[in-house]
């Protein structure tokens, strides 16, 4: 399975984005809403339209950045909210970023990672968040039975896998 920039491209080209849900998610905007440090640095990858990004920067956590590798995503994120500065919207795979931040932020892009690249996403995550920087964000607890994306899971094996380079406080 080929989950290349040109995949997802034409995923949006198609209009075929069945996980995008048109707004922040409910559990990821009652965390934000309780932040109090509107200075902390926060990326969220693979973030499509980036709902969780606008609902941020419009919170006013001004140190948000939006990572997506789609530039048809992209387009479309800067179509809507043509307010949020450039500089804060990176055109790039996430395994090949080097910033660091305070809070990752995860809304379906765990899931549409191949099950194989799990491990490395966790590596390159942990080099990406500043010491007692966060990772908030939901997964699916459930496998699917089709070859995705998405992809399922289990809490068994988030914890397996993110045990390695996290203090979990909640899964």
């Amino acid at each position: 399975m080929n989950l290349s920039e040109q995949y997802w491209d034409k995923l949006y080209t198609s209009k075929q984005t069945g996980w995008d849900i048109g707004y922040v998610s409910t559990p990821l905007k009652e965390y934000f809403d309780q932040l109090e440090n509107k200075d902390i640095r926060i990326l969220v990858p693979g973030a499509g339209r980036a709902w969780e990004a606008e609902y941020l920067y419009k919170s006013g956590f001004g140190n948000t950045f939006v990572l997506d590798f789609s530039e048809n995503a992209i387009n479309e994120f800067k179509n809507r909210c043509p307010w949020f500065p450039e500089s804060q919207i990176i055109y790039q795979d996430f395994f090949k970023h080097s910033n660091t931040y305070d809070l990752i932020v995860e809304q379906t892009f765990f899931s549409s990672l191949h099950p194989s690249l799990r491990q490395d996403f966790a590596v390159r995550l942990s080099a990406l968040l500043n010491n007692g920087g966060k990772f908030v964000g939901l997964l699916f607890n459930h496998e699917f039975n089709f070859d995705g994306p998405p992809f399922g899971g289990s809490q068994k094996e988030y914890e397996q896998l993110f045990e390695l380079y996290f203090d979990i406080e909640v899964i």
